[in-house]
């Protein structure tokens, strides 16, 4: 039986570009096995896409309410997309990938 694969896409808003957020969800998200990406926004938000099994997928959200230890959350926003596969997790550039979020 093939193991069940779900990918959420976030932004997360407050005090989260300037504080190395990027990074330590990049650490997070490969320490736990999930795969996508994270971005800076140009509106002060970041933006990650995880792919994974659901509990796995389900820790790295959680890390995204805190964020690193000089950041501020002040909101997440997510949503359900259907998984493309992705095998690994990477940082983009500001801009790069990924269509706008929709609310």
């Amino acid at each position: 039986m093939a193991e069940v694969v779900i990918r959420r896409r976030l932004v997360i808003r407050g005090r989260v570009q300037g504080v190395w957020f990027r990074n330590a969800t990049q650490r997070q998200a490969r320490a736990l096995g999930v795969a996508g990406w994270v971005r800076n926004r140009a509106d002060g938000s970041v933006e990650a896409v995880f792919e994974g099994p659901p509990a796995v997928v389900a820790a790295a959200v959680a890390f995204c309410h805190e964020g690193p230890a000089h950041a501020r959350v002040d909101r997440v926003e997510s949503q359900d997309e259907p998984p493309e596969g992705l095998t690994h997790f990477a940082i983009h550039e500001n801009g790069e990938d990924g269509p706008p979020f929709s609310t």
